[in-house]
C-alpha cells in the first residue's frame, strides 16, 4: 500500500471511531472533539479533533481546557499536520497549551517487517514482562531518557497491563548474565486495537551504551510477530527522529506528522 492509502485507512479506522483510546480510560464527544480522560491521582487527559473544529475554533478550545481545569487534570491535545484549522497550532498556543516535540506517523503493514531478517545479540536476552518488579525496571529506563515521571509510568502501565492484558503486551530486553538484577537495557510495547487491524507500538527507548546493536529491530521485530499471530495487518508508531530511520528501513512509511500540545494545571 502507498502512504497516501495506509494514511486513509489509518483515519478512517482509528481517528474518526477514536478506537487507539488507552483501555479504561473514559471517551467522551464533545462536538467535534474526541476526548479522553483518567480521574484522580495520577491521571490526566487526550484530546483530538479529525473532523476539524468547526466556525468558532477557539470557543472549542477553551471549552476543553475548561472541562480538565475544572478536573484538576493535565491533558494533551494531539494534532496531526493535515487537521483543521490550518492554525490549529497556534490557536493552541495562545491558550496556554505548550508545544512538544514534533513525531512522525508511521504506519506500514506487518509483513513488511517480518520479512527482514534480524538477529538479536547473544549477550542479551528477550522477555514479555510478568513481573510487577520489570515495571519499575521499565519505568527507570524510561524516565532516565525522557524524564517523564517514574511512578507514572509504572503505575499506569502496570495497572493497564493488569487490567487488559488481552490489549497490551510490555516487553523489555536485559543483559543475559545480569537477569533481573541489572536494568531494562531497551523496553517497548504493542497495543493491540480490536476490530481495525491496527496495532500500536510504544516505548523502544534504549540504553545509550546499547545503541546500535539490533536491540531496538529485535524488539521491533518480536511485536511485528505478535501481531502477525493475532491476525492483524498494520502497525502504527509515533516515531521520534531517533526511530524514524529504523522503521523506514524495514518497510514502513512517513504518512504525516504529529505534535502534542499539552496544557499543565
Amino acid at each position: 500500500m502507498t502512504p497516501e492509502e495506509l494514511l486513509e485507512v489509518f483515519h478512517r479506522r482509528i481517528r474518526l471511531p477514536d478506537s487507539d483510546t488507552i483501555p479504561g480510560w473514559k471517551q467522551e464527544l464533545d462536538g467535534p472533539v474526541h476526548r479522553s480522560y483518567l480521574d484522580g491521582e495520577g491521571g490526566g487527559g487526550f484530546v483530538e479533533a479529525p473532523r476539524g473544529l468547526g466556525d468558532d475554533p477557539d470557543a472549542v478550545i477553551a471549552r476543553q481546557v475548561e472541562f480538565f481545569r475544572d478536573r484538576g487534570l493535565s491533558f494533551e491535545w494531539k494534532t496531526y499536520a493535515y487537521d483543521e484549522p490550518a492554525d490549529l497550532g497556534e490557536r493552541l498556543t495562545r491558550a496556554g497549551f505548550v508545544a512538544q516535540d514534533p513525531e512522525t506517523l508511521i504506519l506500514g503493514e506487518v509483513d513488511a517487517i517480518l520479512a527482514r531478517p534480524g538477529a538479536l545479540p547473544s549477550k542479551v536476552r528477550l522477555r514479555d514482562v510478568e513481573e510487577p518488579a520489570d515495571f519499575h525496571r521499565i519505568a527507570v529506563l524510561m524516565n532516565s531518557l525522557w524524564n517523564n515521571g517514574l511512578e507514572r509510568i509504572e503505575e499506569r502501565l502496570a495497572a493497564e497491563s493488569r487490567m487488559f492484558p488481552d490489549r497490551l503486551v510490555v516487553t523489555l530486553i536485559e543483559d543475559a548474565l545480569q537477569g533481573p538484577d541489572g536494568p531494562a537495557l531497551t523496553a517497548a510495547w504493542i497495543r493491540f486495537h480490536p476490530g481495525t487491524g491496527f496495532a500500536s507500538l510504544w516505548g523502544g527507548g534504549t540504553l545509550p551504551e546499547w545503541r546500535r546493536q539490533g536491540l531496538y529491530s529485535a524488539i521491533l521485530a518480536h511485536r511485528a510477530r505478535m501481531a502477525k499471530e493475532r491476525g492483524y495487518e498494520f502497525l502504527r508508531v509515533d516515531a521520534s527522529e531517533d526511530s524514524r530511520p529504523i522503521l523506514q528501513k524495514v518497510g514502513l512509511h512517513a504518512v504525516t506528522t504529529t505534535t502534542p500540545y499539552e496544557f499543565t494545571v
